[in-house]
Order: structure tokens, then C-alpha cells, then sequence
């Protein structure tokens, strides 16, 4: 069976709408919570791929977040295995850093709805041919510069980077195909998180538009699926039972 390791970064961000589209694929996850201590995978070898959750902070806040040279490195244990990676808002960040990107703590919140449109380097790709002219929603903590080398391949209005696919197992996508009207609650209702001053503004938006939104994932998915792949069984390194009768 396929499973997938998921990197969950705060309790209110999950798979959300994504988890039912990976179950109904018979494919299985599993959530690591480094924000609670919890161990990250010590390999790739046991997995099919990695997905990369929302988070509250930049990623340079050590403070807050201070698994992210942890986490960053097994990003790199995934792509040495070829297995895919992929991330939403602080996870795109991460990879974005991995790939070359300078990143900064500033802006403190970005979150706005915008229209995404493929670039000439997103042209042939199924993800950006899937999202081009789709509403989507951006929300994440700081930001990443992107190295000279890798060019976005879907923008927002104001041609601002919206995803990148740096390798050719490798998404790291600033909106959020998998959050909810109702995660989006949960955040404002998270002890000790800051939201953005216009979250109000988001929720209610996120409410008006999400039978489109469903659609929109749904189409992210189906793309996602098959840019990389995702219903093939990667080779496992066997678990070994070490105890002794």
C-alpha cells in the first residue's frame, strides 16, 4: 500500500481537503508533529512521498519553529531517495530554502485571494495548466526570494510566485489547495496564534467560494497525481522485528 509521511506544523493545519482525495486513492498517510516534539521519519526508504503542511510562522523563526533544519534535511533525504516532495505555505517556503531561495522573517501574515496564471516555465506542467485562471487563496508567514535559476510556474495577479517545481518530483505551491472554512475558524481559535488583521475578510470569502474551491483542489489533485506520479509504489526498505521470543 502507498504512504505517504506528512509534516503537520500546528494543530489547525492539516490535509484537510486532501486527505479524502489521497483515501479514496487507497493511498495512506501519516502525520509527524515536530511542533509537539514528536520524531520526524529517520529515513525516505519507508515512504512514497512527503507533504509539507501550512505553519504560523516564518520559517526563520527559530523560536517558534526550531525542528526547520531538522525538517529541512530530510526534505533533502526525499529528494536523494526520488521520492516526491511536495509543500503548502511554510512547507513551499522550506523547499523553496532547500532549492537556493533567501528567505525572511517579513512580511509577518500574507493572506489574499488571487487568480493564478501559468508562466512560460509552467506551460506544458499539469499542475499549472490545472490551476491557470483558478481562484485560489495564499496564506503563509514571511517570505522566500527565488534563486535565479528556478522560475515560478504559476503567478498570482501582481506576478508574484505562486509555485515552483524546482526538480521534476518537487512542488512547492504559496496557496492552500487543502484548507477548509472550517480549519480557517480553528486558526483564530488556536491558542497563542496571530492571524492576519484581514482574516475575517479570508473566512468569509473561503465560505462564498468553496463549492469552487472543492473543484479547484479536485483539479490540483487529479494534476498533482499525475505530475508525479503519485500511484506508484516506491520500493520500501524492509522493517526489521528485532525482538527476540
Amino acid at each position: 500500500m502507498k504512504n505517504f509521511a506528512v509534516i503537520q506544523h500546528n494543530y489547525s493545519e492539516f490535509l484537510g481537503q486532501i486527505e479524502r482525495q489521497l483515501e479514496v486513492r487507497d493511498i495512506g498517510f501519516n502525520y509527524f508533529r515536530p511542533f509537539v516534539a514528536q520524531d520526524m521519519p529517520g529515513t525516505a526508504l519507508h515512504y512514497d512521498a512527503l507533504f509539507l503542511l501550512g505553519g504560523s510562522s516564518p520559517i526563520d523563526d527559530n523560536e517558534k519553529a526550531p525542528w526547520v533544519e531538522n525538517e529541512s534535511y530530510l526534505i533533502k533525504r526525499f529528494i536523494d531517495a526520488k521520492r516526491p516532495v511536495v509543500g503548502f505555505g511554510f512547507g513551499a517556503l522550506l523547499i523553496a530554502n532547500v532549492f537556493g531561495a533567501s528567505s525572511n522573517l517579513e512580511p509577518e501574515h500574507t493572506a489574499y485571494w488571487t487568480t493564478a496564471h501559468k508562466t512560460d516555465a509552467g506551460k506544458d506542467d499539469p499542475v499549472a495548466k490545472a490551476m491557470d485562471g483558478r481562484k485560489v487563496l495564499v496564506m503563509y508567514n514571511g517570505s522566500a526570494n527565488l534563486d535565479d535559476d528556478i522560475s515560478p510556474i504559476l503567478v498570482d495577479d501582481d506576478g508574484n510566485w505562486l509555485a515552483i517545481k524546482p526538480n521534476e518530483l518537487c512542488y512547492a505551491v504559496l496557496f492552500r489547495p487543502e484548507l477548509k472554512p472550517g480549519m480557517l475558524e480553528d486558526m483564530v481559535m488556536e491558542a497563542d496564534r496571530e492571524t492576519p488583521e484581514n482574516i475575517g475578510e479570508i473566512l468569509s470569502q473561503a465560505r462564498d467560494e468553496w463549492v469552487e474551491t472543492q473543484k479547484t483542489t479536485n483539479s490540483f489533485i487529479v494534476a498533482l497525481v499525475k505530475s508525479l506520479d503519485l500511484m506508484q509504489d516506491r520500493k520500501k526498505a524492509p522493517i526489521f522485528n528485532l525482538k527476540v521470543e
